[in-house]
């Protein structure tokens, strides 16, 4: 079964709000940990729009399970992974105006400035995921750069208006997910899941690792972050048999 990756950012979303103390992501991170989360996700941004580079150290310091670090493959930020050194780092697209990541990297058309990102973390020993479209020609070029892992970005099956589109992009997820482990390639996945669209994720074939964040998030705020955690953890764990398509 996937293991639960909680990524914790919005719980500095609300602090940063009001440039303050509380609520502190790294309680959230603990709390996590204790309703199951096997990886703590966050992501340092360029702007600190949310995580801020004291919650990095911190939870480099305090987080027992699996770190990771979502970054995008710039040289500031590249410097703070090698000195924090997370277990893990996933590569993304980060554009300033956004709300949140809209989209996978696109490896193919950043091919130099990803490859010098990739050599600094190589170096430092930190475990490299890409967070990308379900698209082969991605996937192929995630491959050829030597990565651990991809991390398909689940946004349009999520977002997905009716039960057919739904069911379109979920097997395009399906059959990415194949390709990707044929390649050779951990499977993640992430983007847009909640408790109502996480158990059909779970049950794709060879799924390794869902990162969730807002919707863990929002329930937390009504039941408390490790309950919250502890209810998406039951619905990885109790979806059905995995499968490549259906």
């Amino acid at each position: 079964m996937p293991r639960l990756g909680v990524n914790i950012d919005h719980v500095a979303t609300v602090r940063q709000a009001r440039k303050t103390v509380e609520p502190d992501p790294v309680w959230a991170a603990a709390l996590a940990e204790l309703g199951g989360a096997d990886v703590i996700t966050l992501h340092l941004r360029e702007d600190r729009r949310h995580i801020q580079d004291r919650d990095l150290q911190v939870l480099r310091q305090t987080v027992q399970v699996k770190l990771n670090l979502e970054m995008a493959a710039e040289p500031e930020i590249t410097q703070i992974a090698v000195a924090a050194r997370p277990h893990q780092a996933t590569l993304v697209p980060e554009r300033r105006q956004e709300i949140t990541t809209e989209g996978g990297l696109d490896v193919i058309g950043n091919l130099p400035r990803v490859e010098g990102c990739l050599k600094a973390l190589r170096q430092a020993g930190i475990e490299v995921s890409l967070f990308i479209d379900p698209d082969l020609r991605q996937i192929e070029a995630a491959r050829a750069l030597g990565v651990q892992a991809v991390e398909l970005h689940t946004g349009r099956y999520a977002d997905a208006a009716n039960a057919a589109d739904q069911d379109r992009e979920f097997h395009t997820l399906a059959e990415a997910g194949q390709f990707a482990i044929e390649a050779g390639l951990i499977l993640h996945l992430g983007h847009g899941l909640t408790y109502r669209n996480v158990a059909r994720v779970a049950r794709i074939a060879g799924a390794c690792e869902l990162n969730i964040g807002h919707s863990i998030v929002a329930r937390a705020i009504m039941v408390g972050f490790q309950q919250a955690t502890r209810e998406m953890k039951m619905l990885i764990d109790a979806a059905p048999r995995r499968i490549s398509g259906e």
